[in-house]
């Protein structure tokens, strides 16, 4: 990378220049082109058809593109992961990096508690700086360990997005060295409590440049007092923002909840899918075991279906989402954990077979949906046993749900000549 700091600023390789009337100015919207942003990030920025910041893209970039540390409690697809790329990218081509530097010492490191969304983060970084010259590295357990050593060790590094366990091996194979990172990002730090990624993630810190000396930038889908702590620990003199988890829940997504028997819920699924030909559906369920009888009664039903869920092998849920993805799979099977930092785009609805017992879950969930302005559909199935759970649900995310029972014809039986035998279907993977 150039040392010339104004050169790497100003200067896209492709000659494009920002026409300022191009996007027009709206009351109450804030258009990337006013913000001090990276002629090469602008373009990739017009690339990818984004105008105006999102609410918490407005609040968060006009102090943290001045250097400022920031906590933010956003649910995901509010946008946050743009807003600490583009604070990132800003601040490495402003500040070149020094003249004498070494291979496997990034610049700026990004924290996430899973694989899946360390691999989304990666993925829009790569889309953002694909007119700069900027070196990004993912760094994740259960893959591709040798490749990801090599591109450590071979080359410089300017941004790496890790998974903690993985880096901690890195680094204790003295394969990654963290005493030049000017900005830290931690990513879903609830999450990350919640998989009990903090031991390691405080070790991670450690190796960072003290608090004074770095940037750092924390978000987290609600602010609990353990998150607050952290954040205290971690970040200096931040400026605190705030996105409600209505913005997110109530814009794009249509929401009813169906109230059904136990005994009838597969059967409203099954019906729901086949007589609305939905093509691109994500099945949410607490538990593994759930997940897994799920996806043998959909694939015994003749739907093309897969299941995600911690015991599903790296490589396979690459595949699995990778075939999700472009059409291959119709319905996709998730628990909550498997399923958080998921970016399908598309996705027309997401079913909560099962209420989640914490309202933030939630929230997550339907977020899989109704994302990039596009509209989607939550469909919730309450029973006797998970009913209770709504008004926990209802005041998160700030309105009341509707509900009703399904028509009659959505709780017809399944033909029998729908069925297939389960081990036919498993050989057809």
């Amino acid at each position: 990378m150039s040392n010339d700091s104004s050169s790497a600023f100003t200067h896209d390789p492709t000659g494009w220049q920002l026409d300022a009337d191009l996007v027009p100015q709206e009351e109450g919207k804030l258009r990337f082109q006013d913000m001090v942003l990276p002629t090469p990030v602008l373009h990739a920025i017009s690339d990818l058809g984004f105008q105006y910041c999102t609410p918490i893209q407005q609040r968060v970039l006009k102090f943290t593109l001045g250097g400022h540390d920031a906590i933010g409690r956003a649910q995901t697809g509010t946008g946050k992961t743009a807003a600490f790329l583009l604070t990132i990218l800003a601040d490495l081509l402003k500040n070149p990096p020094p003249e004498e530097r070494f291979t496997g010492e990034p610049r700026a490191l990004i924290l996430a508690p899973t694989r899946e969304l360390a691999m989304q983060i990666a993925k829009d970084a790569a889309s953002l700086a694909k007119y700069t010259d900027l070196k990004i590295v993912t760094v994740l357990g259960g893959m591709e360990y040798d490749k990801q050593r090599k591109q450590l060790t071979q080359e410089y590094v300017d941004i790496v997005v890790a998974t903690p366990g993985r880096l901690l091996d890195f680094a204790g194979k003295q394969d990654v060295y963290l005493d030049q990172v000017e900005i830290l990002v931690i990513d879903e730090a609830d999450r990350m409590l919640d998989m009990g990624f903090i031991p390691d993630v405080k070790r991670i810190v450690r190796m960072t440049p003290q608090k004074t000396h770095r940037q750092t930038l924390l978000f987290s889908a609600t602010f609990t007092p353990d998150v607050i702590n952290l954040t205290e620990q971690w970040t200096y003199n931040a400026v605190r923002v705030e996105i409600e988890p209505e913005q997110v829940t109530t814009d794009t997504v249509e929401q009813l909840v169906y109230i059904v028997t136990a005994d009838d819920k597969y059967t409203l699924l099954y019906n729901l899918i086949q007589q609305n030909h939905w093509d691109r559906v994500m099945v949410f369920a607490n538990r593994r075991d759930q997940t897994r009888k799920l996806t043998d009664m959909l694939r015994a039903h003749r739907i093309s279906c897969a299941m995600l869920s911690g015991e599903v092998p790296q490589e396979k849920r690459i595949k699995t989402l990778e075939n999700f993805r472009n059409g291959r799979v119709q319905v996709l099977v998730a628990t909550d954990v498997a399923g958080r930092g998921i970016h399908v785009e598309g996705v027309s609805h997401v079913v909560n077979f099962t209420l989640p017992e914490q309202p933030d879950d939630y929230v997550h969930r339907i977020g899989r949906t109704g994302r990039a302005g596009m509209t989607g559909t939550s469909v919730s199935f309450a029973c006797e046993d998970d009913a209770f759970m709504i008004p926990a649900i209802e005041e998160a995310i700030g309105r009341k749900l509707p509900s009703q029972h399904p028509d009659p014809d959505l709780l017809t039986p399944i033909p029998v000549g729908a069925r297939q035998s389960v081990r036919q279907t498993e050989s057809e993977e």
